[in-house]
């Protein structure tokens, strides 16, 4: 079966886990850190993390990153 249908911890594996994480009742340092744990070995270049950071982080923070006067590039920002 591993042969046939790859590892679960592919690249197209932690994509989808990437669909999947959110913050929740995580702190923002908390989430960030599983964010990037799952991102490591995905296939998507820092653009689209900060994309997908963004969209999976909770309204309120979205909504205060989005006032500011510099806009998010990177995870670490």
């Amino acid at each position: 079966m591993k042969k046939k249908f790859g590892r679960e911890d592919s690249k197209s594996a932690k994509a989808a886990k990437l669909k999947k994480v959110e913050q929740e009742s995580k702190t923002i340092e908390e989430f960030v850190q599983e964010f990037r744990r799952i991102a490591r070995k995905s296939k998507y270049k820092e653009k689209i993390l900060v994309k997908k950071l963004k969209k999976r982080i909770n309204k309120v923070i979205r909504r205060k990153l989005m006032e500011t006067e510099q806009s998010l590039r990177s995870i670490e920002q």
